[in-house]
């Protein structure tokens, strides 16, 4: 049996924090059918270690579910009470991945989600943007990643507002993360 290896242009094995002042944890959903809209965590943190074998790499990140920001306080209060999110309940989302794969020019990064207390299996659509050169000599790494997940497999339902609110939410994150030393 033989170990598949891929080589990536400037890759460093090494353990990275994700640097949340220059990433971004977002989400759309339809809203009546006709639009989307958008929400941000401002409060997450995370774990990446790049093996020598990038195919052995991994991933572990919180969110804090209190840090939703969807532009309109109102909604915000909705979005954490007990017809989504249920923060008082669940005050983080977490992610752990369970391993990389190559898929066409990226890769995909096969994990367990866990949301309003279920947690399922999701596959992140992963680009690597690149290694380089930070402030004071720290190394940096990018990723763009990206899936979706149906709201409702993860028992949120929405209450009434439920029903004007699209199943499928689109997770975006983009992240840069420091070399650790």
């Amino acid at each position: 049996m033989t170990t598949q290896t891929v080589q990536i242009p400037g890759y460093l094995a090494g353990t990275w924090a994700i640097d949340p002042v220059h990433s971004d944890i977002s989400f759309v959903v339809r809203h009546l059918g006709v639009s989307k809209v958008r929400g941000h965590f401002g409060t997450f943190e995370g774990t990446i270690v790049t093996a020598e074998n990038p195919l052995e790499s991994t991933v572990s990140a919180k969110i804090d579910a209190t840090s939703v920001n969807t532009r309109n306080d109102q909604r915000d209060a909705h979005v954490r009470g007990e017809d989504f999110l249920d923060v008082e309940k669940f005050p983080e989302l977490t992610f752990t991945s369970t391993g990389v794969r190559a898929h066409g020019e990226g890769f995909l990064v096969d994990g367990e989600l866990s949301l309003h207390g279920v947690t399922k299996p999701v596959a992140l659509e992963l680009e690597i943007n690149g290694f380089g050169d930070g402030f004071e000599g720290a190394k940096v790494v990018g990723f763009s990643a990206s899936t979706e997940i149906n709201r409702r497999e993860f028992g949120v339902t929405g209450g009434p507002a439920g029903a004007v609110v699209g199943d499928k939410i689109t997770i975006l994150l983009e992240i840069e993360a420091v070399k650790q030393v």
